[in-house]
């Protein structure tokens, strides 16, 4: 599987091997930007096309000058960032190291912020909008007050414009793509907290036919690194694979000329609330702000630190949201340095499967279920589905849910859902994958038909996915008489 991402074809679970991560945030041109410095240093140009040519590598330092860089817009259109990045002495597993802001100008306008996380170098792409054909100054600048004490320069390694005009067939999708301003909730920190905690990590859109003939519906959705309130950290991990949050926060019809339906843009609010957005533009693009500690937005805005990653990307077909993650390899890295600074694997370390909480994410077998059900499923009764493995070494089964009726799967889209392991564990040592029926409240008699794994991989030492070695097809149905059945078996 491939996912498209910044014009290039990036490669699934286990081709990325990256020893850090970097965060994308995004442009604030409506609001004011961190003050600039007095002079900048100039890097060598960008090359005279729409840039895909990098200049020498740079660094932009803490107490140095910012660093301007001569690009050039082969045509009008909505502008792309490739920056290659990172940031010595910062990690995202530590308190007070945890990242260092590279905060982006263009033509003197405040643009976006980069959160780095990592001494490695590391790819990223950022929007920056609307630009004009012609001849542009994209300057770098360290954003002091955002950025940790430990954080001293930020390395620039690759640095490539790209514009997409009008008769490109993904003009659309970056036109309307939304703007996210930072969460600013004061149990959290103050107006820069996204730079420590629960950071949107990457973007992507998904169009659909709309009920009008000849219309079009752009939905565009976020990776937060996690979610300080809403769902437990151990029934993330049940009940959908992972500690990062994921949620849809922009929706949009088109007509058939592609221009923006009045009044047909929506976002997801307070509360999981859909609601008809009434608040401000930038161009095409409306502006949003995390709002809640569980990652709802709001569209009245206030704060000055803003996301903007590249909406370029879109979910294959038939794939969980999760398959954006897996072609992101390092968004599991980010994922799993949050638990550890902010104390949410269970002591001592690395863990135990025995016990609901969650152990050290290198445990864990990540896996997508395929699965549908025969008649109706929700309420406060319902039936679900949960993993088993059983390894080579004994008869224990190891279940996804962890004996939680309600951590089992209940929808009915491919599901993602992680199995607890030993430390340890490797893939050799898994002998058989089990699909468990579960019933939640009165049993409703449904039938639940599994009829996929899609991946199952285990991350390693450096918590980066490794290959998928699990792939199963088929029809097995889990009823009341046969609740179970075995899925995989090496």
């Amino acid at each position: 599987m491939r996912v498209r991402r910044s014009g290039v074809l990036t490669a699934a679970v286990g081709a990325a091997s990256l020893a850090a991560l970097t965060c994308l945030a995004a442009p604030a041109s409506a609001l004011a930007g961190p003050a600039a410095k007095a002079e900048s240093a100039v890097a060598p140009a960008a090359g005279a096309g729409q840039s895909d040519r990098q200049p020498s590598s740079f660094a932009v330092h803490r107490d140095g000058r910012p660093v301007r860089v001569p690009v050039r817009a082969a045509t009008s259109g909505e502008a792309l960032l490739d920056l290659t990045v990172a940031a010595p002495g910062t990690d995202w597993a530590v308190s007070g190291k945890e990242s260092a802001l590279l905060s982006v100008y263009v033509d003197r306008r405040y643009e976006t912020d980069v959160v780095v996380t990592g001494d490695a170098p590391v790819a990223q792409q950022v929007a920056l909008g609307h630009l004009n054909r012609g001849a542009h100054i994209v300057e770098l600048r360290f954003a002091d007050e955002r950025s940790a004490d430990a954080a001293r320069r930020v390395d620039v390694s690759h640095f490539a414009l790209d514009v997409h005009g009008r008769s490109d067939a993904d003009y659309s999708a970056l036109r309307f793509a939304p703007i996210l301003h930072g969460r600013d909730l004061a149990e959290y920190g103050d107006a820069n907290q996204n730079a420590t905690t629960d950071t949107p990590l990457i973007a992507w859109h998904e169009s659909s036919s709309a009920a009008q003939p000849g219309h079009t519906r752009l939905t565009y959705s976020i990776i937060w690194s996690n979610e300080d309130g809403g769902t437990n950290t151990p029934a993330l991990m049940a009940r959908w694979g992972r500690t990062t949050d994921i949620e849809w926060i922009y929706a949009v019809e088109l007509d058939q000329n592609g221009e923006r339906v009045p009044g047909s843009d929506t976002y997801q609010a307070p509360n999981h609330q859909t609601l008809h957005f009434q608040g401000s533009y930038e161009g095409d693009h409306p502006q949003l702000q995390t709002c809640t500690s569980n990652n709802n937005v709001c569209d009245a805005v206030d704060n000055p630190m803003r996301f903007f990653p590249s909406a370029l990307g879109t979910r294959p077909d038939g794939r969980a949201r999760e398959a954006v993650m897996d072609a992101n390899p390092w968004t599991y890295l980010v994922m799993a340095k949050e638990m550890i600074r902010e104390g949410k694997i269970e002591p001592p370390s690395p863990g135990t499967p025995s016990t609901p909480e969650v152990s050290d994410q290198r445990n864990y077998l990540y896996a997508v279920v395929k699965k549908s059900t025969d008649g109706p499923n929700s309420g406060s009764s319902w039936v679900g589905v949960a993993l088993g493995v059983r390894l080579r070494s004994g008869e224990t089964v190891y279940l996804s849910h962890h004996g939680r009726p309600d951590w089992s799967l209940q929808r009915d889209d491919p599901a993602a859902t992680t199995v607890e392991l030993p430390a340890g564990t490797t893939q050799d040592d898994i002998a058989e994958i089990t699909a468990q029926r579960v019933v939640v409240g009165t049993d409703s008699g449904a039938t639940i038909h599994v009829t996929g794994i899609q991946r199952g991989f285990l991350l390693g030492q450096d918590y980066l996915p490794q290959p998928s070695f699990v792939s199963w097809s088929g029809d097995v149905a889990l009823t009341a008489d046969q609740p179970s059945a075995v899925l995989w078996r090496r």
